[in-house]
């Protein structure tokens, strides 16, 4: 993966690529970023620029043989390490599906992941044996390139095994690199945190998120400028919504309020088996629309400012609703949706769930 494969981040890029080109890399560095803000893709990226043997234009080249093995996950000299399920059982086991996991979607989240390799409603964690295999792969000689490279995903994994790789993080064997990718700084040991140089990795911007669903899913601008909306900087959640069926959101949404503050018992009842012919994935993606819609409702009704997250048709709506819906209103509203999403996780019978949630929402619009 090169630089250029990766969306956005031009800040840590360039923070990266001046490590590689001045020969100053740290031993250790934790790369920390958000979920979906690509931050596992741009350690990938960074680990073939160190390795690639013909750079050109602050890029890996792509073509190279280290280049070539990189981007299939192959090369003998970077390894991974990453959540598995059980008490003996390593990354090794599992790196057939990683690697197929890492091509179809690199902004993955570790739910993803441990669904993938069967772990059902069991904890991932990063064991003993891991860690023990850590030390002997980087003890050994770089095989092909001059670096031998660790690429840890999600650290906060290892819990107390971590003090086991303490001495190596911070006398790590000559030409060796360890990189942690983590996104919640607080699970990770104190110990391990201070031995490595930290570079923050930004959440997503909507533009890059738009610009990164038009190239890589061939979405129209509009489609991908609304989905972007949606993700909040998240590009693995764009992936996600990018991936249902196209549901117009806003017209179900809008129609619901009118529903609900008219509360015309009939057409209430009829709008909760619509809802519940959507389907748990579609269920969730029409409550996240819905708090995205309030949040930027809420914002517009603060600032009295347009510029706001929300297509024209959106917009006008907003402002039409702002006689209606007050800020004690859009609390409780707000509440109610986040409710309902998470009772959906929970599996609640869909049509009581929506069929009470619409009472509640007369309520709340009538007060």
């Amino acid at each position: 993966m090169q630089f250029s494969s990766v969306i956005g981040q031009s800040q840590a890029k360039a923070l990266l690529r001046r490590m590689a080109d001045s020969e100053r890399i740290p031993h250790a560095l934790l790369l920390l970023g958000a979920p979906g803000s690509g931050d596992l893709a741009l350690a990938v990226a960074f680990a073939q620029y160190v390795l690639c043997q013909n750079k050109q234009d602050g890029d890996a080249c792509g073509q190279c043989n280290q280049c070539s093995k990189v981007e299939k996950l192959i090369h003998p000299d970077l390894h991974f390490s990453f959540p598995t399920v059980g008490t003996n059982v390593t990354s090794d086991s599992h790196l057939a599906d990683w690697r197929t996991a890492m091509a179809e979607n690199p902004y993955m989240d570790v739910n993803q992941w441990l669904q993938r390799i069967g772990a059902e409603n069991k904890q991932g964690n990063i064991n003993k044996e891991e860690c023990v295999g850590i030390i002997r792969k980087l003890s050994l000689k770089a095989f092909e390139g001059s670096n031998k490279i660790l690429i840890m995903w999600l650290p906060e994994y290892l819990g107390k095994e971590g003090n086991r790789l303490l001495k190596l993080i911070e006398e790590p064997p000559d030409d060796t690199m360890i990189i942690l990718v983590a996104e919640n700084q607080e699970l990770i040991l104190n110990t391990i945190l201070s031995r490595c140089q930290l570079v923050k990795v930004n959440r997503l911007s909507d533009e890059e998120v738009e610009e990164g669903l038009v190239t890589l899913k061939n979405l129209s601008s509009e489609k991908a400028r609304s989905i972007a909306h949606l993700a909040g900087g998240d590009f693995n959640e764009a992936l996600n919504i990018a991936a249902q069926p196209l549901k117009d959101n806003s017209t179900l949404f809008l129609d619901w309020l009118r529903k609900c503050y008219q509360g015309n018992g009939v057409e209430m009842a009829t709008l909760t088996e619509t809802f519940a012919g959507l389907g748990r994935e579609n269920q969730k993606q029409f409550l996240q629309y819905a708090l995205h819609f309030m949040r930027e409702y809420m914002l517009l009704k603060t600032t009295g400012n347009d510029q706001v997250r929300l297509l024209p048709e959106e917009l006008k709506t907003a402002q039409n609703l702002s006689k209606i819906i007050g800020f004690g209103q859009i609390e409780r509203i707000t509440k109610l949706f986040n409710d309902c999403s998470f009772h959906i996780e929970r599996n609640a019978n869909q049509k009581l769930l929506f069929l009470d949630a619409s009472i509640q929402l007369n309520k709340i619009l009538r007060a």
